[in-house]
């Protein structure tokens, strides 16, 4: 059994190996000669106070100890034998359903995968055309397309999701399609919106080498099914091809899907979610508050931030902070507005942003009732309008400085912003429910006393931040995984309520494929 150790570090000594092997073999009072192997098995800052300092977690295996091997990608059968094989149909090529279709590779299954959008080399035509010519293609943006709305918007790998399946897995995979190895060992690993495209690219490619099949621009439009059991799929409202066992990973931005499901008597469910802004405040501004001074030591990463505050019985959060990040236009379609974030690899840009959101139940919300699934999208989609409106009928977005949102002021000009389409000054509490504003307003002056220097008016929020997640969910066993009137229909990852980001959606993608391989053997 290994040895498992905690070390503290100066940043400059965290690559310095033969230090680190040295404190940590004193540490564990172990000798180096009695060590087969060793590793940085984890990897995170301990910024509680100055100076700021690296914790590493160091695992040693003896001499009669063998450390175990990454494991990566592995083909269960030739790819001709795979086509003869049982067929599990994907509904999407985001994380979910992409692991989805490389588990069931390895289980020996074929995977059939549709996705609505286009690939990731040409998906990048119409994400320039929504930033410079505000145009929205419905099934192709931010959202949709191959690697789904990971791909573009910064590739964050860190989850709480620990026991819904394995993240070790998960993360091997993906670098064993092409990610930097410290994803491994970092607290909070992260891509980079840069790197993603060639990773999922090699994902793509390794399942159609491995006898699957990955079709673009394929919508799936209608469902059928037969004594309680899916029969059925159409595509592009094509012939009907004959589907057993279906994994429908269609993500949190797929509202189609959700209308077909209640045209199709197939039940589904409003559920909470969150919704708010998008704040951007200066990256120097946020090290120098989270290093506590020590902002410019060469061998720290631009530092992030995490805030929660209960208010009025609602919490306020921040949600998918990017350092050295860029603020993104994510609507999919062209009569509303969406903010999201994204960093690159190296997290170099000279802004920070955040979403800060106010958590959402259907409860909340005034025209409430248990019967109705669209109450929160309802919601959604009325912010999201709203502001498009607000802001001139383009993907420009309504904007104010922070102090001047708080005390009801129109902002007068602005500081510059990464959000490339461009911002308009309107007072966001003449836009915004009140539901929302009035919680914002306290829980900025609340993080300012939590963060000294956050709460200012050089820091400008973007509106809204409204895809943090589905608001409404796709009902399933939780044995089976199979929709709870719907025999062989798997709804998976974040378009179903079971995922909150790439990891947790790809391990979802990955046990709905071991249901469907449970069921059959």
């Amino acid at each position: 059994m290994s040895t498992l150790v905690q070390i503290l570090v100066f940043p400059r000594q965290q690559d310095d190996l033969d230090f680190v092997l040295e404190t940590a073999l004193e540490k564990a009072k172990l000798r180096k000669a009695n060590i087969s192997d060793w590793r940085i098995r984890k990897r995170s800052i301990d910024a509680r106070r100055k100076p700021v300092k690296i914790n590493l977690q160091i695992e040693f295996w003896g001499k009669e100890e063998k450390r175990s091997s990454q494991k990566s990608f592995q083909p269960l059968l030739s790819a001709e034998s795979l086509s003869q094989q049982e067929k599990v149909y994907i509904i999407g090529a985001g994380p979910a359903g992409l692991f989805a279709a490389l588990r069931a590779i390895e289980a020996g299954l074929q995977p059939i995968v549709y996705e609505r959008g286009k690939n990731v080399r040409e998906r990048r035509r119409d994400l320039a055309a929504i930033n410079k010519d505000h145009i929205v293609d419905p099934d192709s943006n931010y959202c949709f397309g191959e690697g789904g709305a990971g791909t573009y918007s910064d590739g964050k790998l860190y989850t709480r999701s620990k026991k819904r399946g394995n993240v070790l897995k998960s993360l091997e995979w993906f670098v064993h399609f092409g990610a930097d190895e410290t994803i491994l060992v970092d607290a909070h690993p992260h891509i980079g919106t840069n790197k993603l495209p060639k990773i999922i690219t090699s994902m793509r490619e390794t399942i159609i080498e491995a006898g699957g099949e990955v079709h673009f621009n394929s919508k799936l439009t209608d469902i059928n099914v037969d004594a309680d059991r899916i029969t059925g799929i159409k595509i592009n409202d094509g012939n009907w091809i004959s589907a057993t066992h279906v994994i429908l990973a269609t993500g949190h931005s797929a509202r189609d899907i959700f209308y077909l499901l209640h045209e199709r008597n197939i039940s589904i469910e409003a559920k909470p979610f969150a919704i708010g802004v998008r704040i951007e405040h200066q990256q120097e501004l946020i090290d120098r508050i989270q290093y506590h001074g020590d902002d410019e030591n060469p061998y720290l990463p631009p530092a992030s931030y995490a805030l929660v505050e209960q208010v009025d019985g609602m919490g306020v959060y921040s949600f998918c902070m990017c350092p050295g990040g860029i603020i993104a236009p994510c609507a999919t379609a062209q009569d509303e507005v969406v903010t999201n974030g994204w960093s690159p690899s190296k997290r170099n840009n000279p802004y920070a942003n955040s979403g800060i959101v106010v958590s959402v139940s259907p409860e909340d919300l005034p025209n409430y009732t248990p019967e109705d699934p669209f109450v929160c999208l309802n919601f959604q989609k009325k912010v999201e309008h709203d502001c498009w409106k607000a802001a001139g009928s383009t993907q420009k977005v309504p904007a104010q400085r922070m102090i001047d949102f708080v005390e009801g002021v129109v902002s007068e000009d602005f500081p510059k912003t990464s959000y490339q389409p461009g911002i308009i000054s309107v007072d966001l509490n003449t836009i915004l429910p009140d539901l929302l504003t009035r919680r914002l307003r306290i829980a900025f002056k609340t993080f300012g006393r939590k963060m000294k220097g956050y709460y200012t008016n050089q820091a400008v929020l973007h509106a809204p931040e409204s895809r943090t997640s589905s608001p409404v969910s796709i009902p399933r066993n939780p044995e089976t995984l199979e929709h709870i009137q719907v025999s062989g229909l798997y709804p998976c990852g974040e378009g179903a309520g079971y995922a909150g980001g790439i990891i947790s959606a790809a391990i979802d993608g990955i046990n709905c494929v071991d249901a469907i391989a449970a069921k059959l053997s």
